[in-house]
C-alpha cells in the first residue's frame, strides 16, 4: 500500500512524502530528488523497488512539489537547508531496524555529503551527480548554460522575486536563494568545494566513509563523467565507486532526467543488485 504523509523537520517545515510498502520488506530506501524535480517523477521507480522488497519513500523540498507554500514570492530557500533539515528529518523518519539507503539524482548525490547523520546510510547510488560547471560541458550547451545564468535567470528573477523555471519549461519553480547558490557554485570547476566562503562544506564531506556508487550517463551534458569526476573528489574518505553508463539499442537516449524514465529499469536492476550484496 502506498501512503501520503507528512515529514515535520527540526525548524518545523512541513514536508510532503509518500511511502511505498513492499510486502516483505528487507531494507528501506529514501529517493533523493534533482533540483526542481517533484517526487511524483519519481514513483515508477518506487513502485518497482518496493516489488523487490526495499520500501521506498519519496518527498518534496521545501519550496517544490507539495511541500510549497501558498505564499511562494515571499517564500526563501537554499541548497543547504534541502539537505541539513530536509533530507536530514526524512533520514530521522525512516531510520528504523532495516537498512537504509540513499538513491540520489543530480543534487541528491550533493546532499548526501552535507548530512548531519549521514552514517545511518548504508550506501548512496546517485545518477547524474556532477560538478556543475559549464566547462566540462559541450561548447554548444556550455553557451545556453551561460546565456540562462547571466541573461535570462537574472531578468526572470529580478521581475518574479523567484525563480520561475516552469516558464522555461524546466522544472519546478525555485526559490530565489536556490538560484543564488546554484550559480554561484557553478562558476567554479569543483562546485561548493571551490568556494572559499564556504570551507566547512569540504570538511563535513571528509567525514563520510559510506560506500557511494556514482553512475552518469555519456549523453548526461549537464554531468558528463568528468563532471561528477570533479564532484566526487570531494568524498575524500569514501569508497567511491564510478560508473559510465553507454546508451544501447534498448536505451538509446538518457540524458539528465532519462534515468528514472520507464525505459531504464535496466539500471534500476543494477541498483537494486548493489543494494542486495550489501545485505
Amino acid at each position: 500500500m502506498n501512503t501520503n504523509f507528512t515529514i515535520t523537520t527540526q525548524d518545523g517545515y512541513p514536508l510532503a512524502a509518500r511511502h511505498y510498502s513492499a510486502d516483505k520488506p528487507k531494507a528501506n530506501i529514501i529517493l533523493a530528488g534533482a533540483t526542481g524535480v517533484p517526487q511524483a517523477f519519481y514513483r515508477r521507480f518506487a513502485e518497482y523497488a518496493a516489488t523487490y522488497g526495499y520500501n521506498v519513500i519519496t518527498f518534496d523540498y521545501r519550496g517544490i512539489g507539495r511541500s510549497k507554500p501558498a505564499d511562494f514570492k515571499n517564500f526563501d530557500s537554499n541548497f543547504i537547508e534541502w539537505a541539513t533539515l530536509d533530507l536530514a528529518a526524512v533520514v530521522d523518519t525512516m531510520a528504523d531496524d532495516l537498512p537504509l539507503f540513499i538513491v540520489g539524482h543530480s543534487f541528491g548525490g550533493h546532499a548526501f555529503g552535507l548530512l548531519p547523520n549521514h552514517q545511518k546510510i548504508k550506501c548512496l547510488y546517485t545518477f547524474a551527480t556532477g560538478a556543475g560547471w559549464y566547462g566540462y560541458m559541450p561548447k554548444a550547451e556550455a553557451m545556453k548554460v551561460k546565456l540562462l545564468w547571466d541573461l535570462v535567470l537574472p531578468a526572470l528573477a529580478q521581475w518574479k522575486g523567484y525563480i520561475p523555471m516552469s516558464l522555461l519549461g524546466m522544472g519546478e519553480d525555485l526559490p530565489y536563494g536556490v538560484y543564488q547558490q546554484w550559480k554561484r557554485w557553478c562558476k567554479f570547476p569543483h562546485y561548493f568545494f571551490d568556494d572559499p566562503k564556504v570551507p566547512e562544506i569540504a570538511e563535513q564531506f571528509r567525514k563520510i566513509h559510506t560506500p557511494i556508487i556514482a553512475a552518469n550517463a555519456l549523453d548526461d551534458l549537464w554531468a558528463l563523467p568528468k563532471s561528477r569526476n570533479a564532484f566526487m573528489q570531494g568524498y575524500q574518505n569514501a569508497d567511491v565507486q564510478l560508473i559510465d553508463i553507454r546508451l544501447t539499442q534498448s536505451l538509446p537516449k538518457i540524458g539528465h532526467m532519462g534515468y528514472f524514465r520507464s525505459e531504464a529499469k535496466s539500471l534500476w536492476d543494477n541498483v537494486l543488485t548493489a543494494f542486495d550484496q550489501t545485505l
